[in-house]
């Protein structure tokens, strides 16, 4: 009980960073939106702060896997799941004007039982790492869908998602199927 509590209290604080940075992040673009601000420099902001949030949302699954999973660590990672799915939507623009990186949103299942689902799910993280770790100019979003988000159920419907998992690679582009790194190179900038 004691080390359950030291971690949440350990991955609150990661959160606590997040929202500032997502915060200062959102303000950065409505300010792009308003002025003419250098793409190079959206593109390095931008991905520099989703890179961020999924090295904390790794350390957040290095504590799930230490332990049982409470309520406590639910809610964190539901919180990680708003703050990307926040992410997404504010890039939206600076991805249509500026058109110098990829966006990679990976919408999978959290706590699915099925162990086929889950074993498909662990091989399409591999494969997009794989991805984003030969290309830098990538924005990675990995969002979990079982979380019960309004936001993120807005986005899914608007996108016309049917399955999980998927992958919408900037915008336009919907897989559910993935092979290979050659399956997201193909429709990357």
């Amino acid at each position: 009980m004691l080390i359950e509590t030291t971690n949440s209290s350990k991955i609150a604080n990661l959160y606590l960073q997040s929202e500032i940075s997502l915060t200062d992040a959102m303000a950065a673009s409505r300010l792009t939106e308003e002025f003419d601000f250098d793409c190079n420099a959206i593109k390095e902001s931008n991905i520099n702060f989703a890179d961020r949030v999924y090295i904390e949302a790794k350390l957040l699954e290095e504590y799930e896997d230490s332990g049982k999973l409470t309520e406590n660590m639910i809610s964190l990672h539901k919180k990680y799941d708003l703050l990307r799915t926040l992410l997404w939507t504010s890039n939206q623009n600076s991805l249509e004007r500026c058109n110098n990186y990829n966006l990679i949103v990976y919408l999978y299942k959290y706590e699915s039982e099925n162990i086929t689902k889950k074993a498909t799910q662990n091989v399409w993280s591999k494969i997009i790492m794989d991805v984003k770790n030969q290309n830098k100019d990538i924005l990675l979003l990995p969002i979990a869908t079982d979380q019960n988000l309004t936001s993120l159920d807005l986005l899914i419907n608007e996108q016309g998602i049917t399955q999980f998992p998927a992958l919408i690679i900037n915008n336009n582009q919907i897989l559910y199927d993935l092979q290979n790194t050659a399956s997201i190179e193909q429709f990357l900038n």
